[in-house]
């Protein structure tokens, strides 16, 4: 029997005006300060249909969902049949809604996913508008996305853009997202007297101001932040560096380490401090704490100068110098070597290199989220098809580089959810400053990328898969994975957006040496910066070797909680050598200057 619910009107009691004279003025101001600066974002390059830009992606979308719209007009009675269980699910909903404001508790007709933080105010349940608002959003979503997995006839690539390019609307249109329907940012409105939209319009200016290429929208309060103060602390130095990077040196904190050292190469498209943010979170610091000589690629923010840099050139001039530079400096012949995300992708590359040639500068190789085979590489594969390529290379062409808010504005819009629309509604909405957070300070720091290397890279790997497929060809030298026949230990992270887990596991199986495949918990970034003083997630090992799939590896691999760090140490420990004296930094190459370098501070 449904039960009375007297408290189900309360909620309106908050929407209360304290000062109206003060409310109206403050309304102007926000109309007049917003005003300006919506202005001047109509005259930003956003504006425009320039790649990766919202204008163009909005362009993208709408086409999309047009063109999918079309083919559920093409079978009327499939489509109405589809409207008729939609509209029966809101007459139900607002069957539900009036029983409640009669004081009757009624069970919801679906609730937000575990997780989804967006309806986390007490309101969004407690008063029947915003819960009629959240059930209508929710279920408008599943009848979309239902439908466009009952819809036949689409391509695989079709269906992938149609269910991102939903995503990407569905995001948008979410009712907290909007003043009039989140009670959060009512109740601040009329609690402030309309303040908060105010200092909103401020912010947004304020993020216009120090927007690049394109709108940055602040996700942490940069001010909070310094390199070298209280990010990339971990003590070392510059003891090499050429005009694609700086090679660091990290001081010894133990009074032997390993006698062969480790080479980490980390990615150019981001700066390399996310294996070094705070001294609790740092993997530089844990790996040289664990008695290892440790050596990290730091790569040039490039300019114009750079524009001809090309992928060659960062295996030759950047991986292979760098290589070069930690043998010399520590008389080691071979070394080990890591590389995370894009620099594991051109780190493999350059293994396939040497084992062509037949030289060997590697013990053993480390890959981080790393891709080699792109044919199962998720929604990046969107954004590098052939129109796509032809735009970036017209404007990499005009400037010899990428700006780097380009592809955070990609990275951003993979999970906008959680990466744009929160912001976009504390910031501008609610007024307020956002908290500080390193992570996210790195994520924002982002840099520009060399035209000729970035062409390549988004063509040949991406767009043509030609290094899986065999095809690929450097200075002169045809690469072939199955020739790498150095020992490799493989991680990959199960809810990774930007190297997805089963990506990174098919092209582990195209190494011809042994491959130990590791699968963390988390995502891209989390699951890699994961230390083992905090048990946050786990990671499985020792799955079938012969699986071809991941899914079929997951199924007999063994689950440990925490982190896969301290396994992996156990694993290097085995291909480092014996124990040595601590090795100062730069007593062979010489000293440039203190760790983090300068090529890590230009912006």
């Amino acid at each position: 029997m449904q039960q009375e619910n007297p408290d189900a009107l309360k909620g309106f009691s908050n929407y209360l005006i304290p000062n109206p004279e003060e409310f109206a003025t403050n309304l102007l101001k926000a109309y007049e300060v917003g005003s300006q600066a919506m202005m001047r974002l109509t005259e930003r390059p956003d504006a425009t249909s320039g790649p990766y830009s919202p204008a163009s992606e909005l362009s993208a979308a709408t086409q999309t969902i047009g063109e999918l719209v079309r083919v559920w007009l093409s079978e009327p009675a499939r489509l109405a049949e589809a409207q008729g269980e939609f509209f029966r699910l809101f007459g139900e909903l607002w069957n539900n809604v009036v029983q409640r404001m009669l004081g009757f508790n009624v069970p919801p007709l679906i609730e937000p996913a575990p997780g989804d933080n967006r309806f986390k105010d007490p309101e969004w349940t407690a008063n029947p508008f915003f819960d009629f608002c959240k059930q209508a959003y929710l279920l408008a979503c599943k009848w979309a996305e239902d439908r466009l997995a009952q819809t036949q006839g689409l391509s695989a690539r079709d269906r992938h853009r149609a269910e991102f390019y939903l995503r990407q609307l569905t995001s948008a249109y979410a009712p907290s997202n909007f003043l009039a329907t989140n009670p959060e940012v009512l109740r601040e409105t009329f609690r402030s007297n309309a303040a908060n939209l105010v200092e909103g319009a401020k912010l947004l200016a304020r993020d216009m101001d120090r927007s690049t290429d394109l709108m940055r929208i602040s996700q942490t309060d940069t001010s909070a932040f310094e390199l070298g103060k209280n990010l990339a602390t971990t003590p070392g130095k510059i003891v090499f560096q050429n005009r694609l990077l700086q090679l660091i040196q990290y001081t010894p904190t133990t009074k032997q380490v390993r006698e062969r050292p480790l080479l980490m190469v980390p990615p150019w498209i981001n700066k390399f401090y996310i294996l070094d943010l705070t001294a609790q979170k740092s993997f530089i610091k844990y790996v040289v704490d664990q008695g290892f000589t440790v050596f990290v690629v730091s790569w040039v923010n490039p300019g114009e100068d750079l524009a001809d840099a090309t992928f060659e050139d960062y295996m030759l001039e950047g991986i292979l110098s760098a290589t070069l530079a930690a043998s010399q400096e520590t008389k080691q012949e071979k070394i080990n070597v890591l590389g995370y995300c894009v620099g594991g992708t051109a780190l493999s590359t350059t293994l396939a290199y040497l084992a062509k040639r037949g030289e060997e500068p590697f013990e053993s190789a480390t890959l981080l989220t790393t891709q080699v085979d792109f044919s199962l590489a998720g929604d990046l594969l969107l954004f590098t098809d052939d129109n796509q390529l032809a735009s970036l290379d017209e404007l990499m062409t005009q400037r010899g580089f990428l700006d780097g808010s380009r592809m955070a504005n990609v990275f951003n819009m993979m999970r906008p959810r959680d990466l744009i629309w929160p912001y976009i509604v504390n910031n501008y909405m609610l007024g307020k400053k956002p908290f500080p957070f390193d992570l996210l300070y790195w994520n924002q720091d982002s840099t520009r990328m060399a035209a000729a290397n970035h062409k390549f890279y988004l063509r040949e790997f991406y767009n043509e898969n030609r290094l899986a497929r065999g095809d690929m060809t450097i200075a002169g030298t045809k690469l072939d994975l199955g020739a790498i026949k150095l020992p490799v230990l493989e991680v990959a992270t199960r809810e990774d957006h930007i190297a997805p887990a089963a990506s990174v596991y098919r092209g582990s199986k195209m190494f011809g040496g042994p491959v130990e495949f590791v699968l963390a918990g988390s995502g891209h970034i989390a699951g890699v910066v994961n230390p083992p003083d905090k048990v946050k997630y786990q990671y499985w090992t020792d799955g079938y070797e012969e699986a071809t799939e991941l899914a079929d590896w997951i199924k007999s691999a063994k689950e440990h909680p925490g982190s896969w760090w301290p396994y992996w140490i156990k694993w290097l420990n085995t291909r480092s050598g014996g124990k040595i004296p601590a090795r100062e930094p730069g007593a062979t190459l010489g000293v440039i200057e203190d760790a983090p370098g300068s090529y890590v501070k230009a912006r």
